[in-house]
């Protein structure tokens, strides 16, 4: 793999144009994705926050969740943020009874944990991976994780206030998941994270 890795954005729903940015800023060469073959092009993938049901019945319609799952199981390295989150869940509360998901971290996650829109708030975490000081989180409509498995590492919880103490992002192998948005904030050193991810992977 070139110096450059090649990372696609799953461009179905949701804030693509945000990661690719962030992406771009990483040193990664962005690239959309709406179609099974796409995938085989990739080192890794960001899967962005969006609507996690309506995501998840357009890569139905698309073709595109047995590929992605079993791209998962190979190994490509991947980032879901916020609805991306719930797509790499292994189990959901609160979703619909047919939402499906790609899976792939030995988590289960809470859908719209911390409310609705109106509910939206920003804090500063401790991410661990991330050097430089804290990382600001903005939360849309955001997901916590309830559990963990024994291989996925917890990477950051919420400081304080009312929901101090969830679990906003999590490692497992390869596989990165945050709640809140980073490509939001102008703050790349999440996508900077993930994208030496990719390159490890590739070595």
């Amino acid at each position: 793999m070139p110096s450059t890795p090649v990372i696609g954005v799953l461009a179905l729903q949701g804030d693509v144009r945000e990661h690719a940015t962030a992406l771009a800023e990483a040193d990664a060469l962005a690239r959309p994705v709406r179609r099974p073959e796409e995938l085989d092009e990739l080192d890794g993938l960001v899967i962005p926050g969006g609507e996690s049901t309506t995501m998840s019945k357009l890569a139905v319609a698309f073709g595109l969740l047995g590929p992605l799952r079993e791209k998962v199981r190979e190994g490509l390295p991947v980032y879901g943020s916020c609805a991306g989150m719930i797509m790499l869940a292994d189990k959901i509360l609160d979703g619909r009874d047919d939402q499906e998901t790609v899976g792939g971290i030995d988590m289960t996650v809470r859908r719209n944990a911390f409310g609705r829109q109106n509910d939206s708030f920003e804090a500063m975490l401790d991410v661990e991976g991330v050097e430089g000081g804290p990382v600001q989180g903005v939360f849309i409509r955001a997901p916590w994780v309830e559990s963990v498995g024994a291989q996925v590492r917890v990477l950051a919880t919420v400081p304080s206030g009312p929901a101090a103490g969830h679990i906003v992002a999590v490692r497992q192998d390869n596989r990165l998941a945050t709640s809140f948005h980073p490509e939001l904030t102008g703050d790349h050193r999440v996508h900077a994270m993930f994208t030496d991810m990719v390159r490890a992977a590739a070595r």
